[in-house]
């Protein structure tokens, strides 16, 4: 891989600007029309958005795990488009890695235009990593939009700074969060909110230093495919002083077999490049597993403290923050992928400049 250029931050959204949905990793099924259909609406009403449907926004998944180019393909036109001011992917998946061949960087970094997706779409941002152009790790049709009963005030206002502004910056610590799954099944469940939890903080261990850096991370699933495809990634020496962003989705993996991914990147000579790390807080359910709450109190414990563990092996002197305001818990703040950040121990306070 070449050297990184330049980064840029795409221009803001305005609002009336349109937008354009896609579904550059999976999709709802048809069954579940109704959640995207509300997050269209959310878009309109609640930010003044003017929502452009490409035609993966509502393709069957199955077409669009055969179509990987096709997937490339919208994603280069909606960049291209000059009346489109933000691409917005409707949800994660499993594949998106697959597409990646079918993207031309070239006119990707040509056209810069915000994008918005996280979990499966971690693939899409770290490409944009490679070239230059900072994208942002949530505002997602179906879940954050889409959010049942209402959307978190939270999310409302990160959105918008996402959106509409420069900068994100200064990102405070939300008082509460769910890890509840949606029902898509039942059209009327979209009118009752998610159990909501009280919020313990945020947690920081590691070094005591103020540091900054650029972004680099996402799903770890997904770098997980990253490292093992080991086509993407950037120059080794390209990450020198980023800080990693890390969130472990609704696999809900274990805490060990974690460990042991991060241990082996420290093993390469990795961790140490990052100056600090952003965990998203752990999401402990999911629609094929609920566990009661005290198990997910537990679940997250373990996975804190051995990520603290190996961090303070391979690189001690690195701030780490837990509980972080990104990923599959919610409420979400949408963090710039390559965007700089400025994490602050003593204060205990993390800036977006």
């Amino acid at each position: 891989m070449p050297a990184v250029p330049e980064f840029l931050t795409p221009p803001p959204v305005e609002p009336g600007d349109q937008v354009a949905v896609v579904a550059p990793a999976s999709n709802a099924p048809e069954s579940a029309r109704f959640i995207y259909e509300l997050g269209l609406e959310r878009m309109r009403e609640v930010f003044d958005l003017d929502p452009v449907e490409y035609p993966t926004a509502t393709a069957d998944p199955e077409w669009l795990a055969d179509n990987p180019e096709a997937r490339a393909e919208e994603v280069m036109n909606a960049f291209r488009d000059p009346d489109i001011s933000a691409v917005i992917a409707n949800i994660g998946g499993h594949d998106q890695i697959t597409m990646l061949p079918y993207l031309d960087g070239d006119v990707l970094r040509e056209y810069p235009t915000r994008f918005y997706g996280y979990s499966d779409n971690t693939n899409l941002a770290l490409f944009l990593w490679n070239h230059g152009i900072i994208s942002y790790y949530g505002g997602s049709t179906l879940l954050e939009y889409a959010m049942d009963g209402e959307m978190f005030d939270y999310t409302k206002e990160y959105l918008r700074r996402a959106l509409f502004e420069d900068s994100v910056g200064e990102w405070t610590e939300a008082d509460v969060f769910t890890d509840e799954s949606g029902n898509w099944e039942d059209p009327e469940s979209v009118k009752t909110t998610r159990e909501i939890e009280h919020s313990d903080g945020r947690i920081w261990r590691g070094g005591e230093e103020t540091v900054s850096g650029r972004i680099w991370g996402g799903c770890y699933a997904v770098l997980v495919e990253q490292f093992l495809t080991d086509r993407y990634l950037p120059a080794p020496k390209a990450l020198n002083g980023t800080v990693l962003a890390l969130e472990t989705s609704e696999l809900i993996p274990d805490p060990a077999v974690v460990g042991a991914n991060l241990r082996a990147l420290g093993e390469r000579g990795l961790l140490e490049r990052f100056d600090g790390m952003l965990v998203g807080r752990a999401c402990a359910r999911s629609h094929a597993e609920e566990n009661p709450r005290d198990w997910r109190a537990e679940y997250r414990e373990r996975q804190r403290d051995t990520i603290a563990d190996i961090l303070e092996t391979y690189n001690p002197n690195a701030p780490v923050v837990f509980n972080c305001e990104f990923g599959h818990t919610y409420p979400t703040c949408p963090i710039p992928i390559g965007g700089e950040v400025e994490i602050e121990p003593a204060t205990k306070s993390i800036r977006f400049p």
